[in-house]
């Protein structure tokens, strides 16, 4: 059996599975300190089962964790940023696109350093031994513990990253180093964000990877534990430490991934209703739909993995208000009452309207007491179902990339504001334990890897170049721990770069398998 974690800001939800079948599910409310929740609601859904922890053969978890502190400029170290690629790139300095608040934060410990390539390779200059043992003692002094290493096309040739990062090993073995090469794609400011961003939140992720480590030994679980990435693969606790950034984003795409499993729909739309607000998102072969722009993670442009989601502030919580009771003149959101739903909405015993009174005032839910919202007039209660409904159709247009219905997977808690017959829907699927999809998504993860590079066809065929890319990334997958005989290419992009010599192209190709049996997911290959 295997179980799922997904740590909302609310609820955290825990499912346990015994190979395609939900055996047992919970709810327990979200924690500060996150691991307590993590407890209480595998406690309860092991209780639910009936099952005995040593009939546990792994744990997934997804958990916002890493996102929050982020957004919130908590819990986040100075870090050092070194750049390979002088004389170029100087006008452009590491952090100047951050939000002062953050940069305040890490601090401006900048070192532009000689090194880099062109995007077929070429040199830019020889990397600099020397200057990077000064940067290193400088950064020591100082001292910042974390360092992000960028080298200019490093995705093209990740030597002069690795090799400074060897340097670094060797003049202080006490530093944590991220490489850029190793988390964002192509676009050397934001995969430079990327690697600062995963460098800041690593001693946050060691110390969060050994609570929910010490979670499991105190429920006296002796199994694997896997940690959801924001592309719906695992990763092990091993990787987590070393890659925090994989987790941003990984609530969303456990939901469409529970969706998926749940409905059977592959190809659709996903509305994934919460406490505070709704995330709409878009399955392709039932897998979320990546962001094909760079994404803004609290004000700071990266390039790493992230599925194409679009929020809005609508939920359970959603304060609901009328000028007057009349239809049409109703507003419901974005301002929530969040985790204090239960205290404070109507059909709780509480004092405001939200949109969880306004579904139970129309039918269209079966929750708590139903007298005090007896009384809300007919008026406001159709103008708030008419205003949600307008706000969710609008989302989904949005998402579509044609003007066809698609089916549309109604998931998480919130899921009952949702009615049949959404307008650019051609089915409504509220599927069985809709609200604990999350959940689910990361039960179900599978294993997976992605690269991304530019070849040169001066030196090989567009033929070679793509059986480099499929088999390079087939191999990644495999060393990440999944089973050979499973994995499978399932998204390959490829981008002529006429604008370069050469006729140069760039292939992106991703590859998911399963678990392998017994694998706890090595801490050493693949990469998030």
């Amino acid at each position: 059996m295997r179980i799922g974690v997904d740590v909302g800001g609310t609820n955290t939800d825990a499912v346990a599975m015994s190979g395609s079948e939900v055996v047992g599910w919970s709810k327990a409310v979200t924690t500060p300190e996150v691991t307590e929740g993590i407890v209480t609601a595998v406690r309860a859904v092991l209780d639910d089962c009936g099952a005995s922890p040593d009939a546990i053969g792994a744990v997934m978890i997804g958990t916002t964790h890493f996102t929050n502190a982020l957004v919130e400029g908590r819990r986040l170290v100075p870090t050092a940023v070194v750049r390979l690629g002088l004389p170029a790139t100087r006008g452009l300095p590491p952090f100047i696109d951050w939000p002062e608040r953050l940069r305040a934060v890490l601090g401006d410990h900048i070192y532009l350093c000689h090194g880099g390539h062109e995007f077929d390779g070429r040199l830019i200059s020889p990397i600099d031994h020397d200057e990077l043992r000064a940067a290193a003692h400088d950064i020591v002094s100082k001292g910042v513990g974390s360092v992000a290493v960028a080298s200019v096309f490093s995705p093209v040739d990740a030597s002069f990253e690795a090799e400074a990062r060897d340097v670094f090993a060797e003049e202080a073995p006490e530093l944590d180093i991220s490489l850029s090469s190793e988390i964002g794609r192509l676009g050397l400011l934001e995969r430079e964000n990327a690697a600062v961003v995963n460098a800041c939140l690593r001693p946050l992720a060691e110390r969060t990877v050994s609570g929910l480590i010490g979670a499991l030994v105190e429920l006296g679980l002796d199994c694997p534990l896997h940690v959801s990435q924001n592309d719906g693969t695992l990763m092990s606790a091993d990787f987590a430490r070393r890659y925090p950034v994989a987790t941003f984003a990984s609530g969303p795409t456990n939901s469409m991934r529970g969706a998926a499993f749940l409905s059977g729909v592959r190809d659709g739309v996903v509305i994934d209703v919460g406490g505070t607000t709704s995330d709409v998102g878009v399955l392709v072969h039932g897998f979320p739909r990546e962001a094909s722009t760079a994404v803004s993670v609290a004000g700071v442009r990266t390039n790493f993995r992230m599925p194409d989601v679009l929020s809005l502030g609508l939920g359970g919580g959603s304060l609901v208000r009328s000028g007057n009771g009349v239809e049409g003149d109703v507003t419901v959101g974005p301002d929530s009452v969040g985790y204090e739903l239960t205290d404070r909405a109507l059909v709780f015993g509480g004092g405001e309207l939200t949109a969880t009174d306004i579904a139970a005032a129309a039918g269209m839910a079966d929750i708590g007491d139903r007298g005090p919202v007896s009384d809300v007039g007919a008026g406001l209660v159709g103008g708030a179902v008419e205003c949600m409904q307008d706000m969710l159709a609008t989302a989904v247009e949005q998402m579509k990339t044609s003007a066809d219905p698609v089916p549309v997977v109604v998931v998480g808690g919130g899921g009952v504001l949702v009615r049949d017959g959404l307008a650019g829907a051609s089915e409504t699927i509220r599927p069985d334990y809709f609200s604990v999809a999350s959940a689910i998504g990361a039960a179900i993860a599978q294993v997976g890897a992605e690269t991304d590079r530019v070849y040169s066809m001066a030196s090989m065929t567009r033929d070679e170049a793509m059986a480099e890319a499929r088999s390079v990334t087939t191999q990644r997958a495999v060393d990440a721990g999944a089973d050979a005989a499973t994995v499978e290419i399932t998204d390959i992009d490829e981008i002529p770069l006429t604008y370069l010599p050469s006729n140069a192209i760039r292939i992106r190709v991703k590859a998911v398998g399963d678990l392998a049996a017994g694998n706890g997911i090595s801490g050493g290959g693949g990469g998030p």
